[in-house]
């Protein structure tokens, strides 16, 4: 077996692991059911950084390689019976990131990263780059987080997924639907029985048109 080049570096490593036993997760994330707990950079930082400093390790960044894509949409809401519309944009960036572990006997090693993050402006690459750092320390060195690991104790799966809004079009408000022979398409019919008209637009506010559309000749549409 080949001997190692790096005995010293990883007696640090290792001094580091027998160090930090655990970082609690203090943050909180999210909120109503799809909250759940998470690691806050500044605990990982702190903690194992105060760590290595007394294994005589640093870790410099070496390398950043990003991916960023850009969504824009526009929203339309309703205040005082009036539509306003105002553009809306998600910026995605995913980072792979490159850091060098040195120790101050000269050894060093190359370890990777990975992180992403979501922001309506210029937040994402700052989410990206802290969350690929903070996790590429807390893999290093094998540290445990709260009692049971995210991915072991709650399940994307079991998450509510928030909705996507389409890009590019306008977001109508939600649609009504009702049924012909309910109180809605009687009033309608009384209204067109007296001699009033009932425009498209109008139906629209309660009917799928698709699901009425045998029944129109019977009232006065436009």
């Amino acid at each position: 077996m080949e001997k190692s080049t790096n005995p010293k570096l990883y007696k640090a490593i290792i001094n580091v692991m027998k160090s930090v036993k655990n970082i609690d997760k203090s943050l909180d994330v999210g909120t109503g059911n799809t909250a759940y707990k998470g690691v806050a950079d500044k605990d990982v930082k702190s903690i194992i950084g105060k760590a290595m400093e007394d294994n005589g390790l640093a870790i410099l960044p070496i390398s950043i390689s990003p991916n960023v894509r850009i969504e824009r949409w526009e929203e339309t809401t309703h205040y005082q019976g009036k539509p306003q519309t105002k553009m809306k944009q998600s910026v995605f960036t995913e980072v792979s990131t490159k850091y060098l572990l040195i120790h101050e006997s000269g050894e060093c090693i190359e370890i990777e990263g990975y992180g992403h993050g979501v922001d309506s402006q210029d937040k994402s690459a700052g989410k990206a780059t802290t969350y690929a750092l903070k996790y590429a320390l807390l893999y290093t060195f094998m540290v445990p987080t709260g009692t049971i690991d995210d991915a072991d104790n709650k399940h994307s799966d079991n998450l509510e997924t928030p909705p996507v809004t389409p890009v590019n079009k306008t977001t109508p408000p939600p649609l009504k639907i009702l049924k012909v022979g309910s109180k809605a398409w009687q009033g309608l019919i009384e209204k067109t029985g007296k001699g009033e008209t009932v425009t498209r637009e109008e139906l629209r506010k309660f009917f799928d048109l698709k699901e009425v559309e045998q029944d129109l000749e019977s009232l006065n549409i436009f």
